[in-house]
C-alpha cells in the first residue's frame, strides 16, 4: 500500500506539473483562449444578455420546438456561424485559484492512485507493461474527452491535449514503471 501511495503522489505530482507547464509556461492551449481586443466590450454586451452563469450553444432551438421545426430550423443554419460560450457573471479571485490547483493536484493523486491499484494487480508486472499500460491510460483519456469533444465541437487546441497525453503520461509511466517493479529493500 505505501508503495502505491508513494507512486500515486509522485504521479500526481508529475501530472500537476506537466498541467503547469502546457498551460502556463509553455502555453500550448494558447489556441483555445484566443485574445481579442473587442473583449471588454463583448463582456459589456454579454452582461446585459446572459441574466446568469452558463454554457450556451448559439444557435440552438428554444426547448419545446418540435422534431420536424428543428430539422428545419438545422437545415437552415447550415454553413453560417455559430458559437459557444461559457459565461460568468464573475471573475474569481486568486484564492480561488490556488483552491482550484489544490483541487486539481488531489485529482491527480486519485486518478494515479486508481491507475495504480489496477496495475499492481497484474501477476509480475514489467517496466514496459506499466509503462505501456500508463500510456495508454493517458490515450484513452485523451480519446474518450478532448478528442470526443473536438469532433463535436472542433477545439483549437487538440494537438496540445494530444501532447499533453502522451508527455503526462508517458513522464507519469516511466516513473511508475520504475517505481513499481524496483525490489523494496
Amino acid at each position: 500500500m505505501k508503495k502505491m501511495i508513494i507512486g500515486a503522489l509522485v504521479g500526481g505530482i508529475i501530472l500537476f506539473a506537466w498541467q503547469f507547464i502546457t498551460w502556463g509556461a509553455l502555453n500550448l492551449h494558447e489556441a483555445q483562449q484566443k485574445y481579442t481586443p473587442k473583449q471588454d466590450s463583448v463582456l459589456a454586451y454579454l452582461g446585459t444578455q446572459f441574466s446568469e452563469d452558463g454554457a450556451y450553444m448559439m444557435p440552438t432551438s428554444a426547448p419545446g420546438t418540435s422534431n420536424d421545426e428543428m430539422e428545419k430550423q438545422m437545415k437552415a443554419r447550415e454553413g453560417k456561424p455559430w458559437a459557444q460560450v461559457v459565461y460568468h457573471k464573475s471573475m474569481p479571485g486568486m484564492s480561488q485559484m490556488f483552491m482550484n490547483m489544490g483541487r486539481s493536484l488531489a485529482v491527480n493523486f486519485v486518478v494515479i492512485l486508481l491507475l495504480c491499484w489496477l496495475l499492481v494487480k497484474i501477476p509480475s508486472p514489467s517496466f514496459s507493461t506499466i509503462f505501456i499500460g500508463t500510456l495508454g491510460t493517458g490515450i484513452i483519456i485523451f480519446l474518450h474527452a478532448p478528442y470526443t469533444m473536438h469532433i463535436w465541437y472542433g477545439s483549437f487546441d487538440l494537438m496540445a491535449h494530444l501532447t499533453d497525453a502522451f508527455v503526462a503520461w508517458g513522464a507519469a509511466g516511466l516513473w511508475l514503471g520504475w517505481w513499481l517493479t524496483r525490489k523494496s529493500r
